[in-house]
């Protein structure tokens, strides 16, 4: 690809265009963003093309990577297609979510004769804005990629390459498929986070006693609560099931200790163990 025009000036917009610039040094990567101290914030972090042209970004563009928060989308996409053609250029986004890109940008999608296909990599931290972009943000990243749609192979082919480029490992899954894994594997947890934090912290002064198992298991409820919620709201129907079953979950929990089941309770936690030792280790530990 000649070009790639990355819509969104936060953390992983950001960590595309540093990567880009690193690792495809033949390929023209420009960045846009809504505020002027973003894009200022931007450059400063050495993103050579960012800019708040919009336009000029995705002009002559192969593939355009929305990098924004899902419902603010297809307001760009639309702006997008009122400045330039995008008959044959492959469109994707980053969110958490892929239901909803999906179903509410496949009209325009369609009428624009783009092609989309929904892409998440698995990196990010806790920390927002693109002041905190890194270029090896992707390295070991699981990335996947969603092709409802059904475009070719050959399509498929080059969204995986570009992703591989910047140090993923790719799988294809259907955008059902996907939102329903990341309510189980990245949703539910950060909301687990943010109750420990509620639950750990009602007394703040505890804190200074905490050790490295409160900051751990804590460590991602400090990312953008307006985010977050967007994400549990629009994954909720798939959030449901995990959810209960962790009520449950807490309920024999206590029922176990009110009883003063040891053995129970080594077992419960035994299967825990071994689901989370069996875990393939990441270099890229801050998943959102």
């Amino acid at each position: 690809m000649k070009k790639i025009a990355v819509l969104g000036s936060g953390l992983l917009g950001g960590s595309i265009a540093l990567a880009v610039q690193k690792r495809l040094p033949n390929t023209h990567i420009a960045l846009w963003g809504r505020r002027e101290s973003a894009i200022a914030e931007a450059r400063e972090c050495g993103i050579i093309s960012a800019s708040g042209d919009l336009a000029q970004v995705v002009q002559g563009a192969q593939l355009i990577i929305l990098a924004s928060p899902v419902g603010a989308m297809l307001e760009i996409l639309e702006a997008a297609a009122a400045s330039v053609s995008l008959a044959g250029v492959i469109i994707t986004d980053v969110g958490s979510v892929k239901l909803t890109p999906r179903d509410t940008l496949e009209e325009l999608v369609k009428r624009s004769e783009a092609k989309y296909m929904g892409s998440h990599p698995m990196a990010g931290s806790e920390q927002t804005g693109v002041s905190a972009a890194r270029d090896d943000l992707f390295v070991n990243a699981a990335c996947v990629i969603t092709n409802d749609a059904q475009h070719s192979e050959r399509d498929v082919t080059s969204l995986r390459h570009f992703w591989e480029a910047l140090g993923c490992h790719c799988y294809l899954t259907s955008s059902e498929e996907h939102d329903r894994a990341m309510a189980r594997i990245s949703h539910f947890p950060h909301m687990l986070a943010s109750i420990g934090a509620l639950v750990g912290l009602k007394h703040p002064a505890d804190g200074e006693l905490a050790g490295n198992g409160m900051r751990d298991t804590t460590r991602v409820a400090s990312g953008h609560p307006g985010m977050w919620a967007e994400i549990f709201l629009r994954n909720r129907a798939a959030l449901k099931e995990p959810i209960e079953e962790a009520i449950s979950y807490l309920r024999e929990m206590l029922a176990l200790l009110e009883d003063s089941s040891e053995v129970e309770i080594v077992n419960l936690l035994q299967e825990a163990k071994g689901l989370r030792d069996a875990l393939v280790p990441m270099q890229n530990s801050d998943t959102d």
